[in-house]
């Protein structure tokens, strides 16, 4: 069938329809379909800036609160054992990574680079630990806003 023949027919099929013959049900339909991804998002992004935030916005209290209270307790205990907050640094991978975990914990991590904690002292006895300490708690906040993601979509 050649191209103008084509348009033709589709003009014609778009012709017969009159507003009152519009599916209204599939229209809501697929808008509802857009509205509960936009409300994941939110949720996700509030549970990886808050720890424990998405678990409470769910209606898991005790979670919500046991998380809102031990990761960033978690992460401050790593700062305060001389742990290092470390840079994107790309021509490094592995600190690149370490970043990125460091990432993970949300808006304590903006707070403390804000005071200039994280530092790290190499010289330090507990500064492994304090990296280890860091890093954990920021991989551990990814995985509550997995939980926490998981439990909206009714998986949990």
């Amino acid at each position: 069938m050649a191209p103008a023949a084509r348009a033709s027919n589709g003009l014609a099929a778009c012709e017969r329809f009159t507003a009152t013959e519009v599916d209204l049900p599939t229209v809501r339909a697929s808008a509802a379909t857009e509205s509960p991804s936009g409300w994941l998002v939110l949720l996700c992004l509030a549970a990886w800036a808050v720890p424990g935030a998405g678990h409470l916005w769910l209606g898991r209290r005790s979670k919500g609160l046991i998380f809102l209270a031990a990761l960033p307790l978690m992460f401050a205990i790593g700062l305060a054992i001389q742990g290092r907050l470390f840079p994107f640094a790309m021509s490094d991978p592995l600190v690149g990574l370490a970043a990125l975990a460091d990432l993970g914990i949300g808006v304590p991590y903006f707070v403390a680079t804000a005071l200039g904690l994280g530092g790290g002292k190499v010289l330090a006895v507990t500064y492994e630990y304090g990296n280890a300490y860091l890093i954990v708690a920021g991989l551990l906040n990814l995985l509550v806003v997995i939980d926490a993601y998981d439990i909206a979509l009714g998986r949990k």
